[in-house]
Order: C-alpha cells, then structure tokens, then sequence
C-alpha cells in the first residue's frame, strides 16, 4: 500500500463496499444505488463548474437531456449496443455544451446564471413541442436495456448494477487526475481570483469553456445511463427544477469536493425515496433540509467531521478558560480569608 494516502485507501474501501453490498440487497435496494451512482456522476460534471471553476449554473439539466434523448432514440430506432449510444449522447453533449458555453462565459454572475437557466429552457421548448420525435408531453418510453455486445444485453439487475459502479470509477477516478493537474488548479485560481490569473497571461474564457464542456460531456453521459436506468425519459426530467436539485445535491454534499456530490446525491435520493413513501410534502422536507445546511453546515456533508473537532477544541479552550478562572478567583477568596 506504499505509496497510497489515506483518502486514496478510504477510496478503495469504499469502492470495495460497493462491490460487496449489491449481494445483500433487494433489488428495490439496489435500483436505488445504482440511481445514487448515477445522480452521483450527474453532480461531479456540475461540480467542475460550481465547486472548481465557480460558474454556478442552473442549466445543467439541458445537458443530462441532450445525453438521455440522443441515447434512448438511437436505442430504440438503430442500436442498443452501450458503446455506441454512450458516444453518441456524449459527443452531442459536447456539442451542445461548446455552443452554450461560447455565449454564457462571456458573461459572469448573475448574467452567467440567467443565461444557462435561458438555454435551459429553450431546450426544454424544443423538446416538449419536438412530439413527432420526442413524444412531447408523453416522454420516450420503450428504452431497451443496453447491449454490450450482439447478445450481451444488461437486463440483469446485478450485471447492470456493476455497469454502472465501473463507468462510475472511471469517472471519478479520471475526475480526480483531472482536477489535481494544472488544469484543475487553473479552474481553482478562476474560481478565487479570475483577474489575478487572467493578469498571469491565461486566457480565462479558453479555460471556463474547457470546464463549461467537460461538465457538459459527463452530464450527458449521466442522462443516458439514467434514461437507460429508468426505461423512459420525458420533458419533466429536464426541466429547470432537475437543475436545481442537482445543484442542491452538490451544496449539500460538499461543493469544491471529490467526494461531496456523491454524498449530496446519496442523500437526496435516499431523502426523497423515504420521506415521499410517508407523506406528499416531501418537497418541503428537502427544502427545509437545504436551508438547514446552508446556514449551519455551509460546507456541506464533507465538513462535519472538521466542524465537529473544531467545535470540539473550542469547547475543550472554553473549559480550560473558564478552569483558570476559577482557580484564580478561588486564590482570590483563600487570600481575603488569610
């Protein structure tokens, strides 16, 4: 294990539990992980522009459907093999993703967030009135389980399971070389100073593109692995509030973080399956929970164990205080005695 960090080897636990666990659940269970996966690398491709390059976007969700419609149509009307409809919902991602971004990273803020959210919903448009292809209102439905070769179709749920966890690893793994490189650190120093860097000769709008399309492809890569998941896709799926959500299950987890949208998404999803089985208002049971991170965990899940032992010093500092005064004023009364 020379060599390895102790993130890394948390990591490799990790990766060793979710290999391990799939076998001890139902399959309701475990169509909930494969989900949690799935939601988990829709919000990593969102992270690179929140948490790394610090555009926040409400348009992600433009991305997710170009990815899940390019990859159900072709599954439906040519081939279902993976390998080709991955590349095609990936490739027109990319596509997409080079256009808007081209626009919207001329702008910042505000502007920036309006834009995206713009975009958004024109895709939407074209989706929801684009019936005699999309189906409109009615959604895609029919979607065959991917092949991965001539007969290999994943219509097992475990076999799809492990599908899912190795494109999964890929990503996060090649995320993590991504953002620690010189390029990650450029999506850094853009995020906390983007007039210091562009003073240090980088062309700043080259480099929020580059993130603008990375977070593109990899979103469009989740929307065909959940179109796939899930059999169907319709307009709801891509309408501006999936945005929202993935943008919560990013602050919630950990923006800026490898690690805190998988953990935002896992407890989204598992939220929402638990709390919507008990009652209709889960809506407002997720709203409140946001609000609650937002003001007294603003660095998400990753932070509670750094929260926790700061709180844990403080109080350890307040109690060694509040000994020394006492002894002192103790000293105090013995003296005025004597």
């Amino acid at each position: 294990m020379a060599g390895l960090n102790t993130k890394s080897i948390a990591y490799l636990g990790l990766l060793l539990v979710l290999c391990i666990v799939p076998f001890g659940l139902t399959n309701y269970f475990l169509s909930i992980l494969v989900e949690i996966l799935i939601l988990g690398i829709f919000a990593l491709s969102l992270n690179i522009l929140v948490g790394y390059t610090g555009l926040v976007s409400l348009g992600h969700a433009a991305f997710f459907g170009v990815g899940a419609y390019t990859s159900s149509l072709i599954a439906i009307h040519y081939t279902s093999n993976v390998f080709v409809t991955l590349f095609a919902g990936i490739v027109l991602s990319l596509i997409m993703a080079c256009i808007i971004g081209f626009f919207c990273n001329r702008v910042n803020g505000f502007y920036f967030l309006m834009l995206t959210l713009a975009f958004s919903q024109m895709f939407y448009a074209l989706v929801y009135r684009w019936s005699s292809l999309t189906k409109g209102d009615n959604g895609l439905s029919g979607i065959p389980k991917p092949s991965l070769w001539a007969n290999g179709v994943l219509d097992s749920p475990i076999a799809f399971y492990f599908f899912i966890l190795v494109i999964f690893t890929i990503v996060f793994i090649g995320l993590r070389v991504i953002l620690q490189s010189p390029l990650g650190q450029i999506f850094v120093g853009i995020r906390e100073n983007e007039t210091r860097v562009r003073v240090m000769g980088y062309n700043t709008t080259i480099y929020k593109n580059i993130s603008f399309i990375l977070a593109g492809g990899i979103g469009g890569l989740a929307g065909s692995l959940y179109a796939f998941f899930n059999g169907f896709i319709s307009p709801k799926d891509i309408y501006w509030t999936m945005s929202g959500e993935v943008l919560i299950m990013v602050l919630v987890g950990g923006a800026g973080t490898l690690i805190g949208p998988v953990l935002g998404a896992a407890f989204i999803v598992i939220l929402e399956t638990f709390v919507s089985s008990y009652t209709d208002l889960w809506m407002l049971i997720v709203g409140i929970t946001f609000i609650l991170f937002v003001i007294f965990i603003p660095k998400g899940i990753v932070s509670i164990g750094s929260l926790w032992r700061t709180r844990k010093i403080a109080n350890k500092g307040q109690t060694k205080e509040k000994e020394k005064e006492l002894k002192v004023r103790m000293n105090g009364v013995i003296q005025d005695e004597k």
